[in-house]
């Protein structure tokens, strides 16, 4: 074995990841001599980095397997996400030990396969692995959360007698990775600040991200304290989750306290912030940090660029677009599906669905989110039937559409006023496709059957919902009682509109001119007091229009325009012309009432 200890000094020092190849190539070369047969600890040191092909051809040139190279050939498959190739060791039938159980156990968390993992949650007792060793009991945690059995994975963490950090963290992380965000906190107070174990940062991370989901500002400003008092706080992962969970929570002024702070910013922060400023109704705010980004910040990744995209589609600048799509097609990110999907909204939102049309027929690749992003984008024209040719055609292409695309496309119905074929699509939805309906594909059909005036059709469906509608599905049926002038049905609608969302100011002005219409004064006066009493204050209407590639912006009631008077003077010129018998204009004042 002497002779053989230069060369194993030599693929030692080979194993990093840029040399694989090189060592492999020594040892075939040398492998190549008559009557040669590799010692097992150099087949190990070039199985595990090499390609599973070659790696399984030097494995079986070893008559009798040891568990290190079992172990080696787990790690080559690994590496390649070879993940139904990892359960080579069940044919091989060589018992597991702590290091073949956490690479088996990862095999079935990225399929995932939950079956799999229970036979090697068996394999890990019977080891008694799944109790003593924590790389085995974070691995089990994670399988299960991967597989959306987070009982199983609570009762993992539980059985391990002293678990550690990590174990914790990565219950925390499944609750949230889930959905279950009270339940990551809960677990969190209960299994960290409650037992009086320190965190660490990626824990930091994770209960960060779980309040951003459950949008529970105060816990999150407490995981803040914690972070501070760790001296992880401008850690650049720690400060982007935490700027995360601020935009997500509307406390956009603390986000960008924080981003100001951060010694170092990637694209991943840059991105948090340009989103989060969007969401929070600030897409000019998201622009101007755009460009700060493109003179100090890291360049953008194609990621970043569609964050940047969503904040051109809600300002509707259409000549921003068109520099936008500019810098894509420069930096060679117009090739990525998704690319394409946000500037085909980003097109039809800025009222160009030439342009949307052009970029969705040029894509080679079409996904179903490109399909859905077209659909939405003939429905907010107002062009339902070219939104159902579109679905069909997508449907003959072998596309599968998914949850969103039957929101884009009731959505298109709805607005078009196609009620047979809403029904018809809806149908489908569930006995074709297998998808159940949420509460916005409910609340499309309810604005569908509300707008053609099917009240009955529309009410059928909210007691199908058993009391899951939001308001936002309320609203669409109050609105249509307004339109069609029941007054009877808005009264009770409202009732429950504002037992949903009683700050909403809009609720209360829309059921207010509904009342003013069937001349109930005293109504009228009572919920004129109840919006006087909460002290609620309707947001001024904002409209935008882009002429000669400027921006001009007015606000209801303001005059701060430096051509109001020009314009003014113009529309009271328009005005009789406008109600003239030879004008298509005609006006809808029924409901015309002051608002509050």
């Amino acid at each position: 074995m002497r002779g053989w200890q230069p060369l194993q000094k030599l693929l030692e020092a080979d194993e990093g990841p840029s040399t694989p190849l090189a060592a492999g190539r020594r040892l075939t070369a040398t492998s190549s001599a008559p009557g040669f047969r590799p010692p097992t600890i150099l087949t190990a040191h070039v199985l595990a980095p090499y390609p599973p092909g070659f790696a399984r051809h030097l494995f079986d040139e070893n008559p009798v397997p040891t568990l290190r190279l079992v172990n080696a050939l787990l790690r080559a498959r690994v590496r390649a996400r070879h993940w139904r190739g990892v359960f080579l060791l069940a044919r091989l039938r060589v018992p597991p030990d702590a290091f073949t159980l956490p690479l088996l156990l990862k095999s079935c968390a990225m399929l995932p396969s939950l079956a799999h993992g229970r036979a090697v949650h068996a394999l890990a007792v019977r080891s008694c692995a799944a109790f003593a060793d924590a790389f085995v009991a974070a691995a089990l945690v994670q399988m299960y959360a991967k597989c959306s059995d987070m009982v199983a994975s609570v009762n993992a963490h539980n059985a391990f007698e002293k678990p550690e950090m990590v174990l914790r963290t990565s219950v925390v992380t499944g609750h949230e990775q889930n959905g279950m965000a009270q339940e990551a906190l809960d677990f969190f107070a209960r299994n960290v600040v409650g037992q009086g174990v320190k965190p660490n940062s990626v824990t930091v991370v994770s209960v960060a991200q779980a309040c951003s989901l459950a949008l529970d500002v105060e816990e999150g400003k407490r995981v803040h304290h914690i972070a501070v008092k760790l001296g992880c706080e401008l850690e650049m992962t720690v400060a982007t989750a935490l700027v995360d969970m601020y935009m997500k929570c509307s406390c956009h002024e603390k986000a960008m306290q924080l981003f100001c702070r951060m010694p170092k910013k990637d694209a991943v922060a840059w991105a948090a912030v340009i989103s989060g400023l969007t969401q929070n109704g600030l897409p000019d705010e998201s622009m101007r940090t755009f460009k700060c980004m493109l003179l100090d910040g890291p360049v953008p990744d194609a990621v970043t660029m569609v964050k940047v995209l969503a904040a051109c589609s809600e300002s509707g600048v259409l000549r921003q677009a068109f520099c936008l799509h500019g810098y894509l097609v420069n930096a060679g990110f117009c090739d990525k599906i998704f690319v394409a999907a946000a500037l085909v909204d980003l097109y039809s939102k800025c009222g160009n669905l030439g342009s949307a049309v052009r970029v969705f027929e040029s894509a080679t690749e079409k996904d179903v989110v490109t399909w859905s992003s077209m659909i939405a984008g003939y429905g907010i024209h107002g062009l339902g039937q070219q939104a159902v040719a579109l679905y069909q055609r997508m449907v003959a292409s072998s596309i599968r559409p998914n949850s969103q695309t039957f929101v884009s496309l009731l959505s298109a119905c709805s607005h078009s006023g196609l009620v047979q074929e809403g029904k018809s699509i809806f149908k489908s939805m569930t006995q074709v496709y297998g998808i159940t309906p949420n509460i916005e594909h409910c609340g499309a059909m309810v604005d569908l059957f509300g707008r053609a005036g099917e009240f009955h059709e529309a009410t059928e469906l909210l007691y199908e919902m058993g009391g899951t509608a939001d308001a936002h599905t309320w609203c669409a049926l109050l609105a249509a009682c307004r339109t069609h002038r029941v007054t009877d049905m808005s009264e009770v609608v409202a009732a429950k509109l504002l037992k949903l969302d009683p700050d909403h100011v809009g609720y209360y002005n829309l059921l207010t001119n509904i009342y003013a219409f069937d001349e109930k004064w005293d109504s009228v006066k009572e919920t004129r007091g109840i919006i006087r009493d909460k002290g609620l204050n309707k947001v001024p209407g904002i409209s935008a229009v882009e002429i000669n590639n400027v921006l001009h912006t007015f606000t209801a009631g303001e005059r701060s325009h430096q051509d109001w008077e020009k314009i003014s003077t113009l529309l009271w010129e328009l005005s009789p012309k406008l109600r003239g018998d030879d004008c298509f204009f005609q006006s809808d004042t029924h409901m015309v009432f002051a608002d509050f």
